[in-house]
């Protein structure tokens, strides 16, 4: 899609107007062939592959970006500190992997393994695989990284054939648009499939965007009443920490919890130099712009100017963007910040402008990452104790 068709089609899948209404034969079509999918998962006659070792996934039901990657991020930073040992697997976007799985640890480039996976891989140091099929990848990963005790999984929600232990779903202000799947509305699946993943997590990160037009029957699980995380079983595992056991361990329905995306220090490309963001703000730097080729730019602008700064420019660039000529030329500002995972192409510019800002994930649960650490114990201990580790939940 072009910038433009894109910011259309978003507006669209935000209403049930006469677009979306004659687009609903193919949602149907949509509708069927998901169903269909999940049915033969479900009835045995798909395998799913559990790689005996729990798994995370950590996706959308919404195309498009919604901050997966400062969550995935989160995620393995949180269970590393808890005593786990993660490896990432990912599709590895935009990048022709071949038959095999690419396997990578510190500081991969971008051009191997995609943007997404390299820039996890150097924020968190840990192994990553990438494979459009996530199974080979999860192999690949555990052939090559025998100690890794837990999978996150970088999207793949839709990826049944790689079982999972827990299902995380990260959305943004935009909910479940219309209601409506593809190509009617923006979802890859119906929007009933929330009531069936562990946790939802809301990225309050961005902009308000107006949904007038959209049915009061869509699902928006942002907007319901917040409930306790589910549990596999109602005692700790002895894998776990010892705050672990503090957490919620029984409810019925995902969980709800928001995620704000707070900046750090720059970081200057061409050098390493860092600065607190707040220095951008000061008008002795002269004209500040930004640019970001993310799901959606407006997110990184709205954090910057959140955070005080004067942008005279903003630069949106489609998700992805290979960076392999400069995009900034126009830009007259003297000062140009852009986004972590955009930097990791950028550095080969050689342009004095850019700034990287890297962002964090912080959740309004504090305990959520203590009942994720409990419950991936408790579920591969049940997946182990019933002899038939394969295949999805026990």
């Amino acid at each position: 899609m072009t910038g433009m068709s894109a910011a259309w089609w978003a507006r669209q899948w935000q209403r049930k107007g006469w677009v979306s209404n004659a687009l609903l034969p193919l949602a149907a079509l949509t509708r069927l062939v998901v169903a269909r999918k999940r049915r033969a998962f479900a009835e045995g006659r798909r395998a799913a592959h559990w790689p005996g070792v729990p798994v995370v996934v950590i996706g959308n039901i919404y195309v498009g970006g919604t901050g997966k990657t400062p969550a995935v991020i989160a995620t393995v930073e949180a269970l590393r500190a808890r005593g786990w040992r993660p490896g990432v697997v990912s599709r590895g976007y935009g990048v022709a992997i071949g038959p095999t799985a690419r396997v990578a640890q510190g500081t991969p480039e971008a051009a191997q393994v995609g943007d997404e996976p390299a820039l996890i891989a150097r924020v968190t140091r840990v192994p990553i695989a990438v494979h459009p099929r996530r199974v080979l990848a999860a192999q690949a990963l555990r052939d090559h990284y025998p100690e890794i005790d837990v999978i996150v999984s970088d999207d793949g929600l839709q990826h049944l054939a790689l079982a999972r232990d827990v299902e995380i779903v990260i959305q943004d202000e935009r909910g479940v648009g219309n209601g409506r799947v593809l190509p009617a509305g923006p979802l890859r699946e119906p929007p009933e499939r929330l009531r069936e993943v562990d946790a939802i997590v809301s990225n309050r990160s961005g902009a308000v965007v107006a949904s007038s037009g959209a049915s009061p029957s869509a699902v928006d699980p942002s907007s319901a009443t917040p409930s306790a995380p589910r549990s596999a079983a109602s005692s700790p595992s002895s894998a776990d920490s010892p705050s672990a056991a503090a957490a919620p361990l029984s409810a019925v329905g995902p969980h709800h919890l928001d995620m704000r995306l707070e900046p750090s220090d720059a970081v200057r490309l061409i050098d390493g130099q860092r600065r607190p963001l707040a220095d951008f703000a000061a008008p002795a730097l002269g004209p500040i712009a930004a640019a970001a080729g993310i799901g959606k730019p407006e997110r990184f602008f709205a954090t910057l100017t959140r955070a005080g700064i004067p942008l005279v420019h903003t630069l949106s660039l489609p998700d992805h963007h290979d960076f392999k000529t400069s995009p900034f030329g126009s830009l007259t500002a003297a000062t140009i910040l852009i986004t972590e995972k955009d930097a990791i192409k950028c550095a080969h510019l050689q342009d004095a402008r850019l700034w990287s800002v890297p962002v964090k994930a912080e959740l309004s649960d504090p305990a959520f990452f203590d009942w994720l650490s409990l419950t991936l114990a408790e579920r591969r201990d049940a997946r182990l104790a019933s002899g038939a580790p394969h295949g999805n939940r026990p």
